[in-house]
Order: C-alpha cells, then structure tokens, then sequence
C-alpha cells in the first residue's frame, strides 16, 4: 500500500463510495498516470467529464489529486478533480495568425506545487526580462519563486550575473549551480523537504532534465545538447512529469517554453513592479494615463531618474500584453456561455416536442 500523504493528498472532504483519491503524476495526451494508496494506475476521463468541463483548464494536469473509479484490470476512471492550491497557467495562442491570436486559452502547466523553480541557463541566451516574465506569472500561481541561474561552469565568473539578477529582483532567491559538477546543488537543500512540490519551469536547454537527474542520482530523463550558434537548446522533455527525490520532496519537470504568455497576471505585475505603481497616487489626476498629462509622477521620475526608464518599459510591456490577453479570454469566455445557451434552449425545445410556431 502507498500512503499518499507522502505525496503531499490531504482529505479535504468525504470521499464518495467507490471512488478512489489519487495524485496525477504524468500525462501523455488524453492518458494519465495516477498514483494511488493501491500503487500506480493509467486512466482516462470519464465520458461526462467532457461535458461538464467548459474549458481545457478544467481538465486533470499533473499535479493535481483527482477521485477515480479504480479498475484493477484497465484503465481506471477520472471522475473528479479536487481543488487546486496552486496552478501555474500561461496563454495558450490557439489558431495564431500573423501575429493575430484567434483564441486565446488558459493552459495549465501544473498545480499544487510549494516552489518553483526558474530556470535561466548562464549562455548566450542569458536574459533578466525573461526571467522577469516568468516571475510575474509565478507570482501569480501561488507557488514561492526561487531563480536558478543554470551551467555555471559555462562562464568565468557567475557572480556577475548573480548580482545582476539579484539587483533587478532583489526580493527572490537567486542561486547558481551546475548539475555536472554539483555546485550549488546543496544550496536547494531547504526546499527540497518531504512533503514538498516543486515545478521546474523554463525555455528548452536550460538544464531542467539535467537537474531533475542530478537531484535524482540517476539519468531517468533524456538530456540533449544546445545548439552553439544561439545557445537555444533542442526540446528534452515532451510531456509533464512528476518524480519522487530520495528526500521525499516530488519535482514536477516541464517541457521547455519557447516564449510565455502571461495569463490574468493582473496580481502578478501588481507584486512584481509594486515599485513603478507607488508612483501612481502621487499623479494629479486619479485617471493619469502617464503619457503626457501636467502633474505626472511617473513623467517626473522617469525624468530625473527615480524610475528607470527600462523598468517602466517592461511594466507597460507586461501590462499591455494583460489586457490583450484579458480582451481575448473574455471574448471566449462570452462565446462558449452563449454557446451553451443555445444548446439548453434548442434541448428543451426538442424535449417540449419541436419548434413552436
């Protein structure tokens, strides 16, 4: 028997007759792999599911504790997704077109996590407003962020992107480490507890399956090399995992993300650049659009230097991206609740025999 408490399943409420708590620990299209006090079982979603799900983020992501019906001889039946803790999401640019976004979705990366990790390897490809991105969405999820700056042994001194890092966000934990030779890999020790989730995020090719068998003592996940032209690295893992570290904490590996798309990051810009927005009482007009209005505060910083003008820049950035992306949610959202609307009206008029004339 597997005590599921030790991957992190606390009873939240009574567990209906006949089904099953278990904890999503891999998913490779529409099959899961779920661990559960019985060991380790495949599944699927049960047929409803589909039905009651408005929106692909509803559905299971590794992480998550969901109810199934146990079936001892085949799959096993999804009916249940308990409530998440935690959810890491980003915007899904479904059916893009030059430039233009269709749809835009919420997709789930991952849930019910206590830290995440971010990746940035010390390459070429080295970048302080990605990792600025992926905070920003972090900080939305719930989780503690903590930074990993990646291949330490790449570069003659890292203490110098170390104190770059630390300078622009100096209220994260920021750590460099090489998953070859060890360094710094006994600084992650305080977040690597029993109990404890961590999701590792990042672009492709910096390190995350490098680490993931560092921290396992064992090469379970593939490991590709980067390209040396851009220091871009080649996609390694291809779907969501979670493993189970000698220490008792689980590590949820994710595929690498060529660009990330913030989704309702509102709560997270807001705690990532608290320090461009304390400007904004201080404007004269409580509606300042900080452009060219008399009275502007942030005009008046940008101008003398109090606000650095890279800082506003990657909050306008961020902010602008938001409400595109809130426009296009909120369209869809909109659609899919006429949608059903229409389906309840047109199956009650069919149940009260046909179309009145």
């Amino acid at each position: 028997m597997i005590d599921l408490k030790n991957y992190g399943y606390t009873e939240i409420e009574a567990i209906q007759d006949g089904l099953t708590p278990g904890r999503v620990t891999e998913l490779r299209r529409e099959r899961y792999t779920v661990m559960t006090g019985r060991g380790e079982v495949t599944a699927v979603l049960k047929g409803a599911f589909y039905h009651s799900a408005e929106m692909r983020a509803d559905f299971p992501c590794v992480g998550d504790f969901v109810l199934l019906q146990y079936n001892e001889s085949g799959d096993s039946l999804i009916v249940t997704v308990l409530p998440r803790r935690s959810k890491f999401s980003r915007a899904d640019y479904s059916g893009h077109a030059s430039g233009y976004a269709k749809t835009i979705r919420e997709q789930v990366v991952a849930t019910n996590f206590d830290y995440v990790f971010i990746l940035s390897s010390l390459n070429l490809d080295f970048n302080v407003t990605r990792i600025m991105r992926y905070l920003t969405q972090v900080r939305q999820s719930g989780g503690q962020p903590v930074i990993l700056l990646t291949k330490a042994d790449l570069v003659d001194d890292y203490n110098l992107h170390l104190s770059e890092v630390t300078h622009s966000i100096p209220d994260v934990p920021v750590h460099a480490i090489c998953s070859h030779t060890a360094l710094g890999l006994n600084e992650l020790a305080p977040y690597l507890m029993p109990g404890k989730t961590v999701v590792f995020l990042g672009m492709s090719g910096v390190g995350k399956s490098s680490l993931v068998n560092a921290l396992l003592d064992d090469n379970v996940t593939k490991v590709q090399e980067i390209r040396e032209a851009d220091s871009r690295g080649r996609h390694t893992t291809t779907h969501r995992q979670l493993f189970m570290l000698p220490s008792g904490t689980m590590v949820i590996d994710t595929p690498g993300m060529r660009e990330l798309g913030l989704f309702d990051a509102g709560e997270g810009i807001h705690a990532s650049f608290s320090d461009v927005e304390e400007w904004f009482p201080k404007c004269r007009f409580t509606d300042c659009r900080h452009q060219a209005e008399p009275g502007c505060a942030v005009l008046a910083a940008l101008e003398d230097g109090s606000l650095p003008r890279e800082r506003w820049e990657q909050y306008v950035v961020q902010q602008h991206e938001h409400k595109y992306v809130q426009n296009r949610t909120g369209y869809l959202i909109d659609k899919n609740a006429r949608n059903k609307t229409i389906a309840m009206r047109s199956k009650q008029t069919k149940k009260n025999g046909g179309y009145k004339k």
